[in-house]
């Protein structure tokens, strides 16, 4: 909703009712909407918003929607229950009454758990004291309750506290069934496996993930530790970074409302009830915690005036940020070229640059480091890069509690030693090692899949049967190797979205950034999976461990490790650009903010010079004196912290003892073409340097139904190594024939000539070395286009493995919009074709294209471009294979 009010303005409310529900979560995204909506209400008058939540403070926003003077009164409806017969309870116990039930001292108890009489005099810190009073209250209620499938519902803060939890729970793994809910681990197989038990308690470890996000059965219990993970603008580290915290009362509302639902519920609040009545009655919202770049950036690209201001706007917010925050974050988005100022007096607008780190659905930093990777050469790996930085859950599995487990399984993708790839920080090993998980899952995975689809053409009907087994397959697969189904899909489905983005706007350095993933140069690579058993001996288990045990306490796993194998050095590579790029994002950073370049030393500032001052020295620990190789002058530079210049950032800020200077980058030179459009002329060299030599090899045009665009090429191209087709049945109803060119009659379709050997003359396909097309679409015809496209890569992928024609280039021209809408390069690799090049085409040499698409995003051009695609088969493919099907079903494919 909010991407529509912000690329169309009011003519996107072409709604009577908005309803926005859950209003009380107060995400930057809603409280955008929220101030967006009430503008447009203003000018609006048949527009009616609806506001849902059973914990969110009604009077404010009553207030807040008072003042619209529309002569109308803001209604306040509770909706009643739904007429069920039983109302279920629910009982809230403190920790008085805890301790007891636990037959412990309450004044004891209540200081182990939160030593201080007020939210404001302690922090939310967890003592281990805590985890066992925890423990020893599950006991309690699996002991008193008798019905066993009441499951338990435990609030803790952070991945730390659940594992140290779980450790407890499990030594009693006969008795409780424990499940953890966090992000970092799949929630959908979570949720799956919490199917109501009768052997077992179900116990569920959960952040506050659980408090509105999911839906548990059969909770009938919940205690609330009280504490939450608060994420915040950290200045110090300039990223976002997290605190723990007390919950507000509106939080704790939303954990108790997790029980009572199917059953009689109690909730166990671990602190006492002087202690909770004095909690916030609701959490701060995140617009007044986090850094606003990415928000204000979205504003100042809004299509209307009555949003696009952000200073303006956000003063109108339920709770309004700083004014300072606000200019900070267009000051950061001045420096990094993403926003421009005319004058003192005027808006601030969105430079090219802007608009595209806009129209990605990613964090700033995330759509800074893609843009890094695709002026260096390197898109596709650095949209992958960019799309993890923000994911959770990985692709990697994550075996909770089992850290060591879990790093064996990284290297299983990522070996070598990470000082010679430079990168500094774990976040960093982490996501290159799941960006070569996804290229090993699309490569050893999909390419058979993609040739197995191919084969199937041939099978219509097993079509079906094929598409409801493949699932299963792939999630087998993906347990032989350590990796999450859906987070790679969710990746690929990024991965398009983004490039979809780049193919509408154009930025120059799509031209010159090779379209195949790196990890294809290496085409001997071949996984053979090698499977052995693992037993499950621990009682470490989780959800997928009992399912384990149910099937005889063991699984397979492929033990041809490292994954990658030959790919090792295309890993190396790409590792070593992610910790040049991450650095410059870090420098840029730390210039546009601090700017100091002083060390203190003694309790007094000294100015920094060349000189590389000695770590060790600084921490008093050099036992080298003179002879140690590095300055122990005050004056000189002081060494570079690792920390800062990594993802994870240095928590200590201006009083870290080591150097958050910004350093000379190769990658800064480049930032001048980032932020540009494509703005070359259009070339048909460009087009012909694709074509063989003449007489050397043909070029086939499908589909040139009048000839057209076979007579400007023979103006500039030998015409007699140009074969054209045309549904025509002859030459009669044509003025004029281009002199030479091959002409093939009755060819309705490309589909028909790529594969059918029955209409008109037969394609020499051993002379054909380029093949272009011109498709022509229908309007509003969107899908049937998406069809036809995807059946020409289908129909030509099977002509070219099955002739080996792997010298082929397929070279198609459209509108770029079109290209982007129809979704062309995934089409394509699909059918295991990849995008070499792209370049405008030259419709004044080489014929008019007629394929016009409105532009309707500022920035944004529709311009005729050719596209040129080239095969890459995997290496399983058989020879003959696809020859043999091709021979035997040539006529028979419709």
């Amino acid at each position: 909703m909010l991407e529509e009010m912000l690329e169309k303005g009011l003519n996107a409310l072409k709604y009577k009712v908005i309803i926005l529900d859950e209003v009380h979560e107060r995400s930057v995204e809603s409280d955008l909407l929220l101030v967006c909506v009430k503008q447009y209400l203003l000018k609006k008058t048949d527009l009616r918003v609806v506001l849902m939540s059973a914990t969110a403070d009604i009077a404010r926003y009553r207030e807040y929607f008072r003042d619209l003077a529309r002569g109308e009164r803001v209604e306040l409806l509770a909706i009643p229950s739904s007429g069920q017969d039983t109302i279920y309870q629910r009982k809230v116990s403190y920790i008085e009454q805890v301790a007891e039930l636990l037959n412990m001292e309450s004044e004891e108890t209540a200081l182990k758990c939160c030593s201080g009489p007020s939210p404001w005099a302690v922090a939310a810190d967890i003592e281990p004291e805590m985890y066992q009073l925890i423990l020893n209250l599950i006991i309690y209620i699996h002991k008193n309750e008798m019905d066993i499938e009441k499951g338990i519902l435990v609030f803790l803060p952070t991945y730390y506290a659940l594992e140290q939890q779980w450790r407890l729970l499990k030594r009693f793994y006969e008795t409780f069934k424990v499940h953890i809910l966090h992000r970092s681990i799949d929630t959908e197989q979570a949720l799956n496996a919490m199917k109501i038990c009768k052997s077992h308690r179900k116990v569920i470890l959960a952040t506050n993930i659980a408090e509105s996000s999911v839906t548990i059965p059969m909770v009938g219990y919940v205690i609330d530790s009280c504490r939450s993970l608060q994420v915040f603008w950290d200045n110090n580290r300039k990223k976002d970074s997290a605190e723990l915290v007390w919950v507000s009362k509106s939080q704790a509302d939303q954990r108790r409302g997790r029980t009572g639902r199917t059953c009689d519920g109690h909730v166990y609040r671990l602190v006492k009830r002087s202690f909770y009545s004095q909690l916030k009655d609701y959490e701060p919202p995140a617009i007044l915690r986090l850094s606003l770049r990415q928000q204000v950036l979205l504003l100042c690209c809004a299509k209307s005036k009555a949003i696009n201001d952000p200073k303006v706007l956000l003063r109108k917010a339920l709770d309004p940020p700083e004014p300072e925050v606000v200019e900070d974050a267009l000051s950061l988005l001045v420096d990094n070229h993403a926003l421009q100022k005319v004058s003192p007096r005027s808006r601030y607008e969105p430079t090219f640059y802007g608009r595209l780190l806009a129209s990605f659905s990613l964090s700033f930093d995330a759509s800074i480091l893609i843009i890094k990777f695709g002026a260096i050469g390197m898109l596709r790996e650095g949209i992958v890069l960019g799309i993890l930085m923000d994911m959770e859950p990985q692709p990697i599995l994550r075996p909770f509690g089992q850290e060591n487990l879990f790093m064996k399984y990284i290297d299983d993708f990522l070996s070598g030693d990470s000082r010679t790839t430079g990168l500094s920080g774990r976040k960093e090993v982490i996501c290159m090692a799941n960006a070569c998980a996804f290229q090993f899952w699309q490569r050893a995975f999909k390419d058979k899949h993609r040739l197995e689809h191919l084969r199937q053409l041939f099978k219509l009907d097993d079509r079906k049967d094929r598409e409801i087994v493949l699932p299963n397959i792939e999630e087998e697969w993906c347990l032989f190797h350590n990796l999450l189904q859906s987070s790679l899909n969710q990746v690929a489905e990024s991965y398009d979205e983004v490039l979809d983005s780049l193919h509408r706007y154009r930025p120059q350095f799509l031209a010159t950034s090779s379209g195949i993933p790196s990890c294809y140069n290496t085409n001997e690579y071949q996984h053979k999976c090698h499977l052995d058993c693992e037993q499950y001996l621990d009682a470490d288990a989780l959800d997928m461990n009992y399912k384990l045990r149910e099937q005889g306490s063991e699984t397979r796993k492929c033990i041809s490790v490292p994954f990658l194998g030959h790919n090792e050095s295309f890993a190396h590579n790409v590792a070593q650009n992610l910790a040049s790029v991450v650095k410059e994002m870090r420098s840029q950073c730390s210039s546009a903010v601090s700017g100091k370049n002083d060390l203190m030393v003694d309790g007094n500032w000294h100015s920094t010079r060349e000189a590389s001052l000695c770590k060790f020295f600084l921490k008093g620990t050099c036992n080298r004196g003179p002879h140690c190789s590095f300055s122990h002058s005050s004056t000189a530079k002081r060494p570079e912290c690792r920390f800062f210049f990594s993802l994870q950032g240095c928590r200590n800020g201006d009083s870290c003892m080591f150097s958050h200077d910004s350093v000379p980058s190769a990658y800064s030179g480049v930032l001048s073409s980032l932020c540009l459009p494509e703005n070359a002329a259009a070339d048909m060299w460009s087009l012909l340097q694709w074509f063989p030599v003449p007489y050397h090899g043909c070029i086939l045009i499908l589909d040139d139904n009048d000839l057209y665009f076979s007579s400007h090429l023979a103006r500039f191209y030998a015409p007699s190594s140009i074969i054209s087709t045309t549904s025509l049945r002859d030459e009669s109803t044509l003025d004029q024939l281009p002199t030479g060119v091959r002409i093939l009659w009755g060819h309705s379709h490309p589909y028909n000539t790529i594969l059918s050997k029955t209409a008109g003359s037969s394609v020499p396909w051993d002379e054909v070395k380029c093949v272009l097309w011109f498709p022509k679409f229908e309007a509003e015809h969107k899908e049937g286009d998406r069809s036809m496209v995807q059946t020409f890569f289908e129909y030509f992928a099977i002509r070219i493995l099955g002739d080996a024609l792997y010298e082929a280039t397929v070279i198609i021209t459209m509108n770029n919009i079109r290209f982007s809408h129809l979704q062309v390069e995934k089409l394509a690799r699909e059918c295991c074709f990849f995008l070499n090049d792209s370049f405008l085409f030259d419709e004044q040499n080489l014929g008019e294209l007629f394929d016009e698409v409105r532009a309707r995003k500022p920035m944004v051009q529709s311009r005729p471009v050719s596209y040129v695609f080239s095969l890459h088969p995997p290496v399983v493919v058989q020879p003959g294979d696809f020859a043999t099907l091709l021979n035997q079903n040539v006529n028979n494919v419709v």
